[in-house]
């Protein structure tokens, strides 16, 4: 991370000394997870390159910037990221970032701190993951649609046009999303994760979320956090458990051996996405289609 962060403070001074140009007259946008990423590019269109610095399966927890993200960063002439200390590994970054000219936007810090899930076990001491909340995403492409169109004010109206749009089919994912749900029995809506992903979507819906590592992917569950939680699932008669694409699969399945042990069964739901989306081109690979593939695996498997 040193290394990074001497190669950034000297990409910012010769930065400085010679303004970013926009390619083929477009703003360039890097951002960072690739929910933000499928965002900006439903908000920009074709009035804008971006460049998303993370992939699908690609956990942000973790992610570290390599020497060619700091370039890409450095010639950006907008930074979205999620803030929170959700890319726990670029915080340096950024934060080097916002003692020059270039200040990165956390899209999440325009959220009322009041609306969040506090954590003491978190650096931001709030839960990160706000984009399962969809008025929470709805907030994020304002902002969005706010920055560009400063940055751009020549297609502030196509923003502003494709905004109306975006936020018209966030709406009507959150009417769906809650028709699902309601087909579901209260007493059935537990969902057991890897990780506490999904606070956020269970606070929306009424789900009781549990997950086995905590806020970030950085902890480890232990052997104490599995056992408990296998007596959580035994007591609650809990059906299936959940997978997640950006996590190892390895804790859920010693979870589910652990609830064997204790003379139950619980099945493996299947795989949900939390901390990035699907392969890019599938429906998966967008916030809509991953939302709407999530409440459909969530559901069928406790139904």
């Amino acid at each position: 991370m040193k290394k990074i962060l001497v190669l950034l403070s000297i990409l910012l001074v010769f930065n400085c000394e010679n303004e970013t140009k926009k390619k083929n007259g477009k703003l360039n946008v890097v951002t960072t997870t690739t929910m933000i990423t499928d965002l900006v590019k439903n908000i920009g269109g074709d009035s804008i390159n971006v460049e998303g610095l993370m992939g699908a399966g690609v956990d942000p927890h973790l992610y570290k910037a390599s020497e060619g993200d700091v370039t890409k960063l450095v010639n950006a002439d907008v930074i979205f990221y999620n803030g929170l200390h959700l890319e726990g590994k670029l915080v340096d970054v950024f934060e080097k970032m916002e003692s020059s000219t270039k200040k990165p936007v956390a899209l999440a810090d325009d959220i009322s701190k009041n609306q969040l899930i506090g954590s003491d076990y978190f650096a931001s001491n709030y839960d990160p993951h706000v984009w399962f909340n969809i008025s929470f995403f709805k907030h994020f492409a304002e902002k969005v649609t706010q920055v560009l169109s400063q940055q751009d004010p020549d297609n502030a109206e196509i923003f502003r046009a494709n905004e109306k749009r975006y936020l018209a089919e966030l709406n009507k994912l959150n009417d769906d999303v809650q028709g699902v749900v309601d087909a579901l029995e209260p007493e059935k809506r537990i969902l057991v994760t890897a990780h506490d992903a999904f606070n956020y979507f269970g606070q929306a819906y009424d789900f009781k979320v549990v997950g086995l590592q905590g806020l970030s992917t950085a902890t480890e569950a232990g052997v104490q956090d599995v056992q408990k939680m296998a007596s959580l699932i035994i007591e609650d008669n809990v059906k299936a458990i959940f997978i997640e694409s950006s996590v190892p699969k390895r804790t859920i399945e010693a979870l589910r051996e652990a609830v064997k042990s204790k003379g139950h069964d619980v099945a493996i739901g299947g795989t949900l996405y939390s901390d990035a989306l699907g392969n890019a081109g599938t429906p998966e690979g967008t916030y809509i289609g991953m939302y709407r593939y999530n409440i459909k695996t969530i559901v069928s498997a406790l139904y």
